[in-house]
C-alpha cells in the first residue's frame, strides 16, 4: 500500500491477559504482566528478524479496560447484552447479521455449540450467547466494573482497540482463518451493534502452515517456532518461502521446499550482485536508444508484479514476475552497457523485492576471526549475566548472516 502511495495505519494488538497467560504466571510464580512483556518482546524480536515492518501501534488489552467497560455498557443499554451474577453476555440472536462473515446460521449450529460455550452457560438466555465480562477467580488479575471485579472476554478487547485506533469503520481486518468463527463474527456483532456502522470493509484471512502435508500442532509433535526455523535458515529465506504461496492457500513446510526457497532467493541476490559488479565497472553516460527500448520492456515485469499484487496480494505471481525480470537482466546486461541502464535494472529489482520485504543485496561477509571474537564477547556477557548484550550480539550476527546454535559442547555457528 505504501508503494502505491497510500498512508497506512496498521494496528496489531497484544492480548496481554488471558487464561493461558495467567496459568503460566502461576506456574512461574510471577505476575501476568511479567509473562506478557517477556513474550511481547520475543515476538517483536522474531518479527524484526523476518523484516516485518513494525505496526503503527501495538495496543495492549490491559491498557484499554475503560473503553471495554464503556462499550459493554452501551451494548447493555441498547439491549444487546445482559448481566447475570456479575457475568455480562452478548445476545447473539438479537444481532440480525450474525453469521454473515462465516456464512453460518445459528439454527444450523446446534452441533457446534461447544465452540461458543464458556463457563456459566447455565446462566445464559441462549446457549450461543458469549461472554463480554467475567468475574475474577482467586489469584487472577482483575479490574473494577459496574458488574463485578473481573476482566473482559477476549472478543470485546478487539472491538474496543479497533474503534479507538482505527475508527468505527475500518478498511481491512486481517487474521488467521481459524478466527473467522466465532471470534471475528463476534467482533462484527459487538462493533456494529454498538457503533451502528459496518465494522470492516474487507477481510483477509491467511490459511494454515502444514508440516510435511500435516497440520502443524503441538499434539502431533510437529510444532516449531520462528526461532527454531531461523536457527537453520536465513530469516529472509523463511520470508521468501512464505511469499511463494497465496496467503489464503495452505502452505506446506518441508526441508525440500525450504531449500527450493533458498535457491530462489539466491537467484535474485546473485542477479543483484552481478548488476552491482557491472555498475562498478560501467562507464558514465546516459542510456542508449537500444537500452531505453530494453528498459521499456523491463518495465513490463513491474506491471505484471503490480497486477499480481493488486489481485488480492497474489505474492506467488508477484515473485514469478521478479524472476522474469531477473532472467531478463541476466540476459540483457553486460560489460558493454551504460551505468544508467545497469542502475535502472538494479533499482527495479530492488524496488519490487522491497515491496515484498526482501533484502536482495547481501551484506559483506564477516571474517571467521571476527565471528569468533563476537561469540567470545557474547559468552563473557552471558557469564556476567548481561543477557541484553548477549542477545544484541546474537541479533547482530544473525543480521550478518551468521546463525548460532548453543549446544552442550559449546557454541556452534554457520553461515546462512
Amino acid at each position: 500500500f505504501e508503494y502505491k502511495g497510500f498512508e497506512v495505519n496498521v494496528v496489531s494488538n497484544f492480548t496481554d491477559v488471558d487464561d493461558k497467560i495467567i496459568k503460566k504466571a502461576i506456574e512461574e510464580g510471577v505476575s501476568a504482566d511479567e509473562i506478557s512483556k517477556r513474550y511481547i518482546a520475543e515476538c517483536k524480536k522474531d518479527m524484526e528478524a523476518m523484516n516485518v515492518k513494525p505496526a503503527t501501534k501495538n495496543p495492549l488489552a490491559t491498557e484499554e479496560i475503560c473503553g471495554m467497560v464503556e462499550m459493554i455498557s452501551t451494548l447493555i443499554e441498547k439491549g444487546y447484552a445482559y448481566e447475570k451474577n456479575g457475568t455480562v453476555y452478548y445476545r447473539t440472536r438479537k444481532f440480525e447479521g450474525y453469521g454473515k462473515l462465516s456464512h453460518k446460521n445459528l439454527d444450523d449450529l446446534e452441533g457446534g455449540k461447544r465452540s461458543l460455550l464458556v463457563s456459566g452457560e447455565d446462566q445464559k438466555e441462549d446457549p450461543f450467547d458469549f461472554v463480554l465480562w467475567k468475574p475474577k477467580k482467586d489469584g487472577e488479575p482483575y479490574w473494577e466494573s459496574p458488574w463485578c471485579k473481573g476482566r473482559p472476554g477476549w472478543h470485546i478487547e478487539c472491538s474496543v482497540m479497533s474503534k479507538k485506533y482505527l475508527g468505527e469503520e475500518i478498511d481491512i481486518h486481517a487474521g488467521g482463518e481459524d478466527l473467522v468463527f466465532p471470534h471475528h463474527e463476534n467482533e462484527i456483532a459487538q462493533s456494529e451493534a454498538a457503533n451502528g456502522k459496518t465494522f470492516a470493509r474487507y477481510w483477509m484471512h491467511n490459511a494454515f502452515l502444514n508440516i510435511d502435508n500435516k497440520k502443524m500442532s503441538k499434539s502431533a509433535g510437529n510444532f516449531f517456532t520462528v526461532r527454531d526455523i531461523v536457527a537453520k535458515y536465513d530469516p529472509q529465506v523463511v520470508r521468501f518461502f512464505m511469499l511463494s504461496a497465496h496467503y489464503r492457500s495452505p502452505l506446506n513446510f518441508s526441508d525440500e521446499l525450504m531449500e527450493a526457497a533458498k535457491n530462489g532467493l539466491d537467484r535474485i541476490r546473485t542477479a543483484a550482485a552481478n548488476l552491482n559488479f557491472l555498475l562498478e565497472k560501467a562507464g558514465a553516460g546516459e542510456a542508449t536508444e537500444e537500452e531505453k527500448k530494453l528498459l521499456k520492456e523491463a518495465a513490463g515485469f513491474a506491471v505484471k508484479f503490480d497486477e499480481a499484487m493488486d489481485d488480492d496480494f497474489n505474492t506467488a505471481d508477484a515473485i514469478a514476475a521478479i524472476f522474469e525480470l531477473v532472467k531478463f537482466a541476466n540476459t540483457n546486461a553486460g560489460a558493454d552497457n551504460s551505468a544508467a541502464y545497469i542502475k535502472a535494472l538494479l533499482e527495479e529489482i530492488k524496488e519490487l523485492a522491497d515491496v515484498c520485504g526482501l533484502i536482495v543485496e547481501k551484506k559483506e561477509e564477516m571474517l571467521d576471526e571476527d565471528v569468533e571474537a563476537l561469540i567470545a564477547e557474547r559468552q563473557a556477557a552471558r557469564k556476567a549475566k548481561n543477557f541484553a548484550r548477549a542477545d544484541e550480539i546474537r541479533d547482530e550476527l544473525l543480521e550478518r548472516g551468521i546463525i548460532l546454535e548453543d549446544t552442550r559442547e559449546g557454541v556452534k555457528w554457520k553461515r546462512a
